[in-house]
């Protein structure tokens, strides 16, 4: 296997490209003493700038533990989680508050927009948080890539899932962050809808340069990825690169060996 469980404080390589995101040592646990979980066990795994990639593992495997310890949204127990060489762990909460509104992005499976405002004005959430300002050239080429052009004056109750989660997208990608982090983003959608907003996230990697970081359940969800990496037991145990449906089937199947 070119991927495997690292014990080592090394980063694995990413063929050649430099992380923007990644995790030394990552551990985070719940609980205490005998009631102790270990949800993430000394991860190491770095995503490279401008690539999709996915995380995906049995339930209770670490997915969005991990993901919520790289997106800053939790805190792990030990290890170090660096965006663009910033250490998470020396910011304080209001700094960590403020890399998140300002380099980071989020795609949730619950659309999260404000059901008050239109779609343009979800899509400029952020600077009207006090984040920095949207250009709006570059807002309307995503608004133009992601079909939303007649819907902007439009409220969340006036949409479908599809269109709202693509409102969801286009406010991850509005400041033009680092990368973005989505969280389960087609679980409340049909299949087909679905596919359309996984399409969407690897156009914006491919024609907009996004780096974008996933948690699904989904191996058809992540065949749309440039590469799955898989956790069991809060380990890394495999990876694949431009992986097809069956790819990640067979990673997935019970009783599999750690790599």
């Amino acid at each position: 296997m070119s991927f495997s469980s690292s014990h080592s404080s090394e980063v694995p390589s990413t063929a050649g490209q430099p992380p923007v995101v990644h995790a030394v040592d990552l551990t985070h646990t719940f609980g205490r003493q005998r009631s102790l979980v270990t949800a993430l066990d000394r991860v190491s795994v770095g995503f490279e700038a401008g690539r999709f990639t996915s995380i995906m593992g049995p339930s209770g495997s670490g997915k969005s533990t991990l993901l919520h310890c790289l997106a800053g949204l939790e805190r792990p127990t030990s290890g170090s989680v660096l965006i663009g060489g910033t250490d998470l762990a020396r910011l304080s909460d209001g700094q960590l508050t403020t890399l998140r509104r300002d380099r980071l992005g989020f795609v949730f499976q619950a659309f999260n927009l404000i059901p008050t405002l239109t779609a343009e004005e979800n899509i400029t959430l952020g600077e009207r948080i006090g984040g920095p300002l949207v250009d709006r050239q570059w807002m309307a080429h995503l608004v133009r890539v992601l079909g939303l052009g007649e819907r902007l004056g439009h409220r969340p109750s006036e949409m479908s899932g599809g269109q709202q989660q693509r409102v969801a997208i286009a406010r991850a990608l509005a400041h033009r962050p680092a990368v973005v982090f989505a969280d389960e983003p087609t679980g409340n959608l049909d299949s087909h809808t679905g596919g359309e907003v996984l399409s969407f996230l690897r156009l914006a990697v491919e024609q907009l340069g996004q780096t974008v970081v996933m948690v699904t359940h989904d191996p058809a969800a992540a065949a749309h990825t440039h590469r799955v990496v898989f956790l069991r037991d809060g380990r890394i145990v495999d990876e694949v690169r431009a992986p097809s449906p069956e790819d990640v089937l067979r990673r997935l199947a019970p009783g599999r060996p750690a790599a």
